[in-house]
């Protein structure tokens, strides 16, 4: 779920902080970057949870409508299509997301329940819910409701993404990549998914576990080192013209060079261009490029480049 380039995001993130901070306690600051990793699966675990909720309210609106005095023709005969959707069932009945919800705390819905009636409000507003009430029963019809009710319905609600700001601010940068990884996850579900299908780990190995602690601690004690490099290749610049984030950038680029050797060179420049373009000015994505660019060329040059496998170049 958690892709190296947003590992990476979060590294630049604390070391940027790093530089506004006169007392650097490295253990503290390993401690706040798996943290900071770690809330994002709580993001995910929160999202999971409204999709689930939502279908809770359906189920208990259901329920009330059939205790009332005078029952309607649509009481006498509902429409239980969403109330049975497959997928929405899926979630609900796991185990494994219990377990989850209840080991990270995911109780927001049940002290804001005020959000969930927003989203089931828009959700039955929408015409794609209309639609889907009003198709055939499959798992696949199921899924795809679930799926295009998320993305256009409840990931761009702007009461949710304020709430989501107000809790954590670190999400806002977290919830893009959260989405995506829902919407992947939800369009691959299957009608027999196993019960953890919906709890994937966070990290794809434990390489990736550790790539984060270990890029924020070689790049801060190597930090002098690496600007010094940086400041030769720079010459030419205006010192306060540099973007700050432009130099932790930098900074991090270099120790990727010195420090993890399976890491192609073009990768570590192609990362960090990319979050530069993102994160830093219109044009610091072109200054990184080029200062990374010369720096390798030497590197080449002089045969410093400590490589292993083929094409890392």
């Amino acid at each position: 779920m958690l892709n190296r380039r947003h590992i990476r995001t979060k590294v630049m993130q604390v070391i940027y902080a790093l530089k506004r901070s006169e007392d650097v306690n490295l253990a503290s600051e390993e401690k706040f970057l798996n943290s900071s990793m770690d809330s994002m699966y709580s993001l995910y675990l929160l999202m999971l949870s409204l999709l689930i909720k939502v279908h809770d309210k359906a189920k208990d609106q259901q329920e009330k409508s059939q205790q009332k005095h005078l029952l309607t023709t649509e009481d006498l005969n509902p429409n239980m299509k969403f109330i049975k959707n497959a997928l929405l069932v899926q979630m609900s009945d796991s185990q494994s997301l219990k377990n989850a919800f209840e080991r990270y705390k995911i109780q927001n819905w049940e002290l804001d329940n005020e959000y969930v009636e927003v989203i089931f409000r828009s959700i039955l507003e929408s015409d794609i819910y209309a639609s889907y009430m009003n198709s055939k029963f499959s798992f696949n019809n199921d899924k795809q409701c679930v799926v295009d009710l998320f993305k256009e319905v409840i990931a761009p609600n702007e009461k949710l993404y304020d709430y989501l700001e107000d809790r954590n601010l670190t999400w806002l940068d977290d919830l893009p990549v959260v989405n995506t990884a829902l919407v992947k996850l939800l369009n691959k579900a299957k009608e027999n998914s196993s019960d953890d299908y919906f709890t994937p780990q966070l990290f794809k190995d434990d390489e990736d576990k550790e790539f984060g602690v270990e890029l924020l601690r070689n790049t801060v004690l190597n930090i002098e080192s690496y600007s010094e490099e940086i400041s030769l290749k720079t010459q030419n610049w205006d010192k306060d013209r540099i973007a700050d984030i432009d130099f932790v950038l930098l900074q991090m680029a270099i120790c990727e060079f010195h420090e993890f050797p399976s890491i192609p060179t073009k990768v570590s420049i192609n990362e960090y261009i990319e979050i530069a373009k993102e994160y830093s000015t219109p044009k610091s994505n072109v200054f990184i490029n080029g200062v990374l660019d010369k720096i390798v060329k030497e590197y080449d040059e002089n045969k410093t480049l400590n490589k292993v496998g083929r094409g890392l170049m």
